[in-house]
């Protein structure tokens, strides 16, 4: 696995240490990264995306969505079942999870919906109007007279 040092980015730049950070921890991850549950990421629309996760076995009041700045937390913990139970075959996993997902500036969550066994968690990103782009309009100059 290769490994890439970073600091020289940090001492060439000023206000990119989150991209940076978010660099430097995507190039370390290594193999091992867990994949359960799996989840989906859709682009719904322009700057509105869906992240679907699959929870089956999970109702809603075991379920955790929660926005943490720029980070997403899914977490997932199963109460306490005082049942016994004899399983032939477990294939469902119910074990708890916690999900995180690094969002990009000026992404909020707006609404989570649990059906069928998935957990849709709706998206959007909303650019304030002082970061848009806008048109300066050019005014002629009025001519200017030398005296001599």
């Amino acid at each position: 696995m290769r490994t890439y040092d970073l600091s020289p980015l940090y001492r060439a730049t000023v206000g990119f240490d989150r991209m940076a950070d978010l660099l430097d921890r995507v190039l370390t991850q290594d193999s091992t990264v867990p994949t359960y549950p799996p989840y989906n990421i859709e682009k719904t629309a322009e700057g509105a995306y869906r992240i679907s996760l699959a929870v089956a076995g999970f109702t809603e009041a075991e379920l955790s969505v929660e926005q943490r700045e720029q980070e997403l937390v899914v977490a997932a913990r199963k109460a306490k079942d005082d049942t016994q139970r004899t399983y032939l075959h477990r294939g469902i996993a119910t074990r708890a999870f916690e999900k995180r997902f690094q969002l990009a500036d000026h992404v909020r969550v707006t609404g989570a919906v649990h059906e069928n066994g998935m957990l849709h968690i709706d998206l959007v990103r909303e650019v304030p109007e002082a970061l848009k782009p806008r048109q300066i309009e050019i005014s002629r100059a009025a001519p200017q007279v030398i005296e001599a």
